[in-house]
């Protein structure tokens, strides 16, 4: 008797169809991906954070013949959209990466043991790199990665002790996505990527995520604190805006 009184349970909605594929656009092999969605009414294409990949979002049963027609109708969009994007990121020897904002020449030194570490040849900033060749864009990721976290560490340290909210936890990653961001109990995690930009705006990155430790979201309030902390907000988020696609185009692997 009771069991015909029970409502009918729910059923879970499917999850989203979703195929993996490459395309050929020019000379690059991109990776693609394809999702269903239940509410989509056209297809849009979108190009992932420095350009290393891209996803198509389609009305749910939508025939790949018309996917594929419309790939072929946006060929010379991809190729126009997609040529600002570095392919190599010119991390060989010889070649430039940037610290700080400032562009330092790579030197392979051909010793295989020896830390990564920043130097001076004449008037030009280089950066020196041991080990294997092969190895080169792993161990200057590797040393991205620990200037970001010395630079970032002190400025959240400064900001958190202006705002009187001290963060839990300061974390590393290479997020495409975002640069920042920060959990409710008070964890950051930022982009190393963000080493290669110049001071004011890793000073502004710190600012942004410090800022959420007090203001858990986008409003006024949120961003009247942010400019307080870092005066120089706007242009830094205009940087970000021109220049932060070509520091996520560059392969480290």
């Amino acid at each position: 008797m009771f069991a015909l009184l029970k409502k009918p349970q729910k059923k879970k909605a499917a999850p989203p169809v979703k195929t993996e594929r490459t395309l050929q656009v020019g000379e690059r092999l991109m990776p693609l991906t394809i999702r269903e969605h239940a509410q989509a009414s056209r297809i849009t294409l979108r190009i992932e954070p420095g350009g290393r990949a891209l996803r198509l979002t389609v009305p749910k049963g939508l025939k790949m013949r018309e996917v594929d027609s419309f790939l072929a109708r946006h060929d010379g969009w991809l190729r126009v959209k997609l040529a600002k994007f570095s392919t190599d990121g010119d991390l060989r020897p010889g070649g430039r990466i940037f610290l700080r904002g400032i562009a330092h020449r790579i030197v392979h030194t051909g010793s295989l043991r020896g830390l990564t570490e920043v130097g001076q040849e004449g008037d030009e900033p280089v950066v020196r790199v041991s080990g294997l060749e092969d190895h080169l864009g792993r161990r200057l990721a590797a040393f991205l990665k620990k200037e970001a976290r010395a630079d970032l560490e002190t400025l959240v340290a400064r900001h958190a002790a202006a705002v009187g909210k001290p963060a839990k936890s300061i974390a590393m990653k290479d997020t495409r996505s975002r640069w920042g961001s920060c959990s409710w109990d008070g964890n950051l995690s930022f982009s190393w990527r963000i080493a290669m930009a110049p001071p004011f705006v890793i000073d502004y990155l710190a600012a942004h995520e410090v800022a959420h430790l007090k203001e858990m979201n986008h409003g006024p309030a949120f961003w009247s604190l942010c400019e307080t902390l870092c005066p120089g907000m706007e242009e830094a988020r205009r940087w970000l805006k021109q220049n932060g696609s070509q520091l996520h185009a560059i392969d480290f692997s």
